[in-house]
């Protein structure tokens, strides 16, 4: 009897499928980004991305770049099998962290590990990135989804962002430029973000996902592109902070020089529903102060006398409010008052 040979697609590995799917991330892209084509030298599909960086006329441009992911949200999106915003997620945390420098998203890369290509589930997938580009004016050049039979198992998946930005020398935000007496200003998140999610899916080992659970868990991040990049093309911020893994404490410390301290007020952060709802699971305030965002999405340090012009670049529901002061101390961080949960 002749032995049937062994092939890639036999492995685990359908070549043919990730074609299929290189061939719509193309094509939706050109449609999705038509209006900055002259952007962009060459389509998706090649070896590498190819930007016309030369064609935004910068004179002393800076680039910034950053890489992230969106950690075990992951699993909650495998759980409620929705894949439509996790995109978005992995946009947000790559393109917030390049406007804390003051630089601009310029283009956008991605990377999808699974198990076995599941069209639907990537074609949602990418979707979402596609939207989280457009929110972050950016464009998708390119990336790479990798099956990895093995590696990923039970439809399990993994995915990282890289982003590129750019800023003119002289618009660089930059920790050196905080002031003392300067105000510490708290733009609200939209939610949990992308971060504290292994601790929240331990928390659900013994909670039924309601429909306010379902809602609330795979909301994307907010996305702070537009109104930051405009404050700091008007030279209105001194540095400013993504809150992220670390919460408030570990993120603004990172903001704030030497010999100033950032002195927060926690009684003022404006706590929403699903960290009332974290915290009853026997949480303490700590573990959710260094966890979680907690409601705030974004700092930014400013003069005060600037507060206003600040506060109208931004949409009511998300207009920065003050939770906090610079002073002079050695240490970078004080937490004063508790927080009103």
């Amino acid at each position: 009897m002749k032995k049937t040979k062994n092939t890639y697609k036999k492995s685990g590995v359908n070549i043919k499928t990730a074609d299929k799917f290189t061939k719509f991330v193309a094509k939706y892209s050109k449609h999705a980004f038509k209006n900055k084509k002259d952007l962009l030298a060459q389509g998706i599909g090649g070896f590498g991305a190819v930007h016309n960086f030369y064609k935004l006329k910068f004179k002393n441009p800076l680039l910034v770049s950053s890489t992230d992911g969106v950690g075990t949200k992951i699993e909650i999106a495998n759980k409620l099998n929705k894949f439509d915003t996790i995109g978005i997620d992995l946009v947000a945390m790559c393109v917030n962290d390049l406007i804390v420098q003051g630089a601009k998203p310029l283009f956008f890369l991605d990377y999808i590990a699974v198990e076995k290509i599941n069209l639907k589930k990537v074609k949602a997938i990418i979707k979402g990135i596609v939207k989280g580009c457009k929110i972050s004016n950016c464009i998708l050049v390119g990336g790479e989804t990798a099956e990895m039979p093995g590696t990923y198992q039970n439809n399990k998946f993994d995915l990282a962002g890289f982003s590129v930005g750019v800023v003119e020398k002289n618009k660089l935000i930059h920790k050196g430029k905080v002031r003392n007496r300067d105000v510490v200003l708290a733009i609200p998140s939209s939610g949990l973000h992308s971060n504290g999610f292994s601790l929240v899916r331990h928390i659900l080992k013994k909670q039924k996902i309601n429909k306010f659970l379902k809602k609330e868990l795979l909301e994307p991040t907010k996305i702070y592109v537009d109104p930051v990049i405009k404050l700091c093309e008007k030279k209105l911020i001194h540095s400013s902070a993504n809150i992220t893994g670390g919460g408030i404490v570990e993120n603004i410390s990172r903001s704030i020089p030497d010999k100033l301290t950032a002195n927060i007020d926690l009684s003022r952060i404006r706590v929403t529903k699903i960290f009332k709802w974290i915290k009853k699971k026997n949480v303490s305030e700590s573990e959710m102060l260094k966890t979680f965002n907690c409601g705030v999405g974004f700092c930014l340090i400013a003069e005060r006398k600037k507060i206003n012009i600040i506060k109208k670049l931004f949409k009511k529901k998300y207009k920065p409010y003050e939770i906090g002061f610079i002073s002079k101390s050695s240490k970078k961080i004080r937490l004063f008052n508790k927080v009103k949960w």
